[in-house]
């Protein structure tokens, strides 16, 4: 994905619980990604946490869906300046997850990495309180292999590169360790709200 701070998008409409700087996108979701789109299988697909934790732990596809689900019905915001709204996502809680492993007390982030070898860093506070999620449907469907299936971290109030498409799992870490597009430039943290697209703003 090429991203410049030239990058423009379609006019922008003012709209409640839009971000500065962002455009509605109505109907569509384009298309982002850093990696091609792999060819995962649900049955080949694994979700582990580990690092800073007590019992680190791998779940399998049936693993997974046998935890409780969760809903986020809401919206998402890209940082190349589109947001999109009334989106609703099905999976289960990554406080779910974390509950089965026991973050050690000395845990404050966490690398998300996907089967592809992609990375991004996040803060455990934006993981945990009911604000992360493991994706498996988008609009009670499964969840579509160009954006993120069988199934892809999901951030909704952060940037939606922190959103790690096709996620493989989280790494808990006593430091901050930035992952692909923090490496290249973007911001650490990525909230909307206060435009935090690129490193320094």
């Amino acid at each position: 994905m090429n991203v410049t701070r030239g990058f423009t998008g379609r006019p922008r409409v003012h709209r409640p619980g839009l971000p500065p700087g962002q455009y509605d996108a109505g109907d569509d979701w384009p298309v982002l990604s850093a990696e091609v789109t792999p060819d995962l299988a649900p049955a080949d697909w694994t979700f582990r946490v580990d690092g800073l934790v007590e019992e680190p732990r791998t779940w399998s596809w049936e693993q997974a869906h046998a935890l409780p689900g969760s809903v986020y019905e809401g919206a998402i915001h890209c940082v190349t300046s589109w947001s999109k709204f009334g989106v609703r996502f099905g999976g289960v809680s990554v406080d779910t997850f974390l509950a089965a492993v026991r973050p050690l007390p000395t845990a404050t982030h966490a690398v998300a990495y996907s089967h592809t070898g992609y990375t991004t860093n996040l803060p455990l506070t934006d993981l945990t309180g009911g604000k992360a999620w493991i994706a498996f449907s988008y609009d009670g469907r499964p969840l579509a292999p160009e954006h993120g299936g069988p199934a892809r971290l999901l951030v909704p109030h952060l940037y939606f590169w922190k959103s790690a498409k096709w996620v493989a799992g989280l790494k808990l870490l006593d430091h901050d360790e930035p992952g692909f597009w923090e490496q290249n430039g973007y911001h650490a943290r990525g909230n909307p709200w206060e435009e935090q697209r690129y490193s320094g703003d």
